[in-house]
């Protein structure tokens, strides 16, 4: 006889005893082709289910972890934003009303607003940007013209408070468009 249908003959004799002994309604593991037992499957979907939990778990924390680091950068960009335009804007009105009443004798007295100016091109979009250029060149403008008597800057100053928005003010676009970009970058958040 073959070998090989020996060893067949011979599993299908254990495979007839094993169901013997258990019965057909008996679910067994031993037998291919028979069902699980319950215990075993009960145990290997606890598993299961405990891994797809904790795995969704996991992937919800790391989502919402990912958006609150996102939010604290952009809520601490807007504040680095803030700080330096107020800079800019502080720099340029002391320089606007210095060169009402004085001459353009000392140009390191530029050398703060160009400093700022210059962090400004850092993080600013192109619109700050060139509202900040336009602001310096304005107030360079003012010191390459006559100085102002005091009569005459009491007047601008009287004519600014009767009608402000008649009056150009040179730090006024640089402010409007710092106010756009952070409502913008707010938005974000």
């Amino acid at each position: 006889m073959d070998s090989t249908f020996v060893s067949n003959r011979h599993d299908n004799l254990i495979c007839a005893a094993a169901i013997g002994k258990k019965g057909l309604s008996e679910p067994t593991s031993d037998v291919p082709g028979t069902p699980m037992d319950p215990a075993l499957l009960s145990a290997l979907s606890a598993i299961l289910g405990s891994l797809v939990g904790g795995s969704a778990s996991v992937g919800a924390a790391w989502v919402t972890q990912k958006a609150h680091t996102t939010r604290e950068l952009m809520t601490s960009e807007i504040r680095k934003r803030e700080t330096l335009y107020g800079e800019f804007i502080a720099e340029c009105s002391k320089l606007l009303i210095d060169a009402m009443d004085h001459t353009f004798d000392a140009p390191s007295k530029l050398l703060d607003v160009y400093a700022i100016e210059n962090r400004i091109r850092l993080t600013s979009t192109d619109e700050v940007l060139v509202a900040a250029e336009r602001t310096i060149v304005d107030i360079v403008r003012q010191y390459l013209e006559p100085t102002l008597t005091n009569d005459a800057i009491r007047e601008r100053a009287m004519a600014y408070t009767r009608d402000y928005l008649a009056v150009e003010d040179p730090i006024k676009p640089f402010a409007e468009a710092c106010r756009r970009e952070l409502a913008a970058l707010r938005g974000l958040v």
